[in-house]
């Protein structure tokens, strides 16, 4: 669905698949099984400053309560395990910690000045994983290439980064106070990808967490290489390998027109020297003339 954002399948991703299968789980019993339990994972913000429910900070912001939100953040995240390949599940576990904590942080931020500047209040926000996934945009937008797929009506082009904009887009656009959660989740990128106040040696999933958990959970979400796909190069993920592949065969293009006009000028060339002119000149007249003997030799001889 998503071309050229990587390669099909979850394989070297078992966080990613973790993620879409564990979250997925936990919100369909809440939604369905146990709707009665739903009011304790509403993000309320009120209830968090007033009431002193810190718990809400983990259990809303993990579980979604929107089957709609759910199932964008999931495409999101099956498009987005490109990172995880390129970067290792330990460095992509820790850039979701730390847009977790640092976008849990930052919703307050925004809300009490949005409330403080505008007197706008929002005291309840959606609920689920949104924080992290908006986050890995700013990832995707400044490390992933764009390649264009298509155009439309000869003039918008679509590249293979459209359709996961326009789902992001969807996601946003699903409540009026999603914006929230979006424009944290992307300072919150922001200020991980670019490692402000060091935060990169702060916010760091430990190295025993990542053993102990590729010991007990990696058999469980492991996925078996592809046998349909030729594996090109290590640590590239398949849009760098298909722009480097689509760059050699420019270049491959390029020598075999270079080559055919070295042969078509080879007999000017050789007339052109017997005139006392050097290789050099001549070719460079020749290639200026559009291998024109006549309109070459009145060239050198100008210059």
């Amino acid at each position: 669905m998503f071309t050229g954002t990587g390669s099909s399948g979850l394989y070297k991703a078992p966080l990613s698949k973790s993620l879409m299968v564990v979250l997925s789980t936990l919100a369909f019993i809440l939604t369905v099984l146990l709707q009665q339990y739903q009011q304790y994972f509403i993000y309320n913000l009120q209830a968090i400053k007033q009431d002193r429910e810190i718990w809400r900070m983990i259990s809303a912001r993990i579980i979604c309560l929107d089957l709609k939100d759910l199932f964008c953040s999931c495409l999101l995240i099956y498009n987005f395990r490109i990172f995880e390949r390129r970067y290792g599940s330990r460095k992509f576990a820790s850039f979701l910690l730390g847009s977790w904590v640092l976008s849990a942080v930052m919703d307050l931020l925004l809300v009490e000045t949005l409330q403080h500047t505008l007197d706008m209040s929002a005291h309840i926000l959606p609920s689920g994983f949104l924080g992290p996934v908006f986050a890995l945009f700013v990832p995707f937008y400044f490390s992933i290439p764009s390649v264009q797929v298509m155009q439309i009506l000869g003039r918008f082009s679509i590249t293979n980064k459209t359709l996961v904009y326009i789902v992001g887009l969807q996601l946003l656009t699903s409540s009026t106070t999603t914006w929230i959660l979006a424009f944290s989740g992307l300072l919150s990128g922001i200020v991980y990808h670019y490692n402000v106040l060091k935060v990169q040696q702060l916010l760091v999933v430990p190295k025993w967490v990542t053993r102990c958990a590729s010991f007990a959970l990696e058999p469980l979400f492991a996925s078996a290489d592809p046998t349909d796909e030729a594996p090109i190069g290590m640590g590239a993920t398949l849009d760098i390998q298909r722009q480097q592949r689509m760059e050699l065969l420019d270049q491959q293009i390029m020598l075999a027109q270079l080559n055919q006009n070295n042969r078509r000028h080879r007999p000017q060339v050789a007339r052109l020297m017997e005139m006392g002119f050097s290789r050099v000149d001549a070719m460079e007249a020749l290639r200026a003339s559009n291998n024109d003997l006549n309109m070459a030799t009145n060239f050198l001889l100008q210059h």
